[in-house]
């Protein structure tokens, strides 16, 4: 079986592909840093999965689309894929500036449509896969000075959505993964405590405990939040 997944070295993404690896999926991934990709890599040679690693920044049109080209002449299926690349940056979406939404819409939006319609072709073909969209609680309610943010998770909800109802009929499921505070590197430097958020392995197990069920039935959406926050 075969896992695509971007942004894979770090928080969500890195830890998915952990759970993946260790159950023996072979990976291909992407990340903006080759040295993150070397080290990640090297980290899971214990695992003897093949990781196809591929330099992008999910950000730009072409880089996406060239990591989707390689995986294709790598891997003859696509079984998995998971949307994970994303950002999160902050500022009223009156006062910020253009460049700042713009980038988000490109990073959180046009890469998951891009890497969806290229595998979710494939998978169509071949009419099995499963395509993960890391949304966020932000997708159906705005966060305080995140308006542009939850703008992009809200159209990602819709495009998974869309997805989802297209692929369907090919037998390929989608599921939006929609997480509430998430330890990972945006919240750096926060003085709350680690057992106040939702861990980036809780976000793994739930994607592995979902490829788990049965052939006929899809998970639509999954919302994760902490208990206490």
């Amino acid at each position: 079986m075969n896992a695509i997944i971007t942004g894979a070295t770090k928080g969500i993404g890195k830890a998915v592909a952990i759970k993946l690896a260790e159950n023996g999926y072979d990976l291909a991934v992407c990340s903006r840093s080759s040295q993150e990709l070397e080290a990640f890599k090297a980290s899971l040679e214990y695992t003897g999965v093949r990781i196809l690693t591929f330099p992008a920044d999910c950000g730009i049109k072409s880089e996406v689309y060239a990591f989707c080209d390689a995986v294709q002449q790598e891997m003859p299926t696509a079984d998995i894929l998971v949307n994970n690349a994303g950002m999160y940056l902050q500022g009223s979406i009156l006062d910020e500036e253009d460049d700042q939404f713009e980038n988000q819409v490109k990073l959180n939006l046009y890469a998951a449509y891009y890497c969806s319609k290229f595998f979710g072709k494939m998978m169509r073909d071949s009419r099995s896969g499963h395509i993960f969209n890391i949304c966020s609680v932000a997708s159906k309610i705005v966060v305080e000075n995140a308006g542009g943010y939850s703008v992009t998770k809200a159209a990602l909800l819709s495009l998974n959505h869309v997805f989802r109802n297209e692929l369907s009929k090919y037998n390929v499921k989608v599921t939006a993964i929609l997480p509430g505070s998430t330890l990972t590197s945006s919240w750096q430097g926060t003085e709350i405590p680690a057992d106040r958020f939702v861990q980036p392995e809780d976000i793994a197990n739930t994607i592995y405990s979902i490829l788990n069920l049965s052939n006929g039935v899809n998970v639509d959406e999954v919302t994760i939040k902490p208990i206490h926050f």
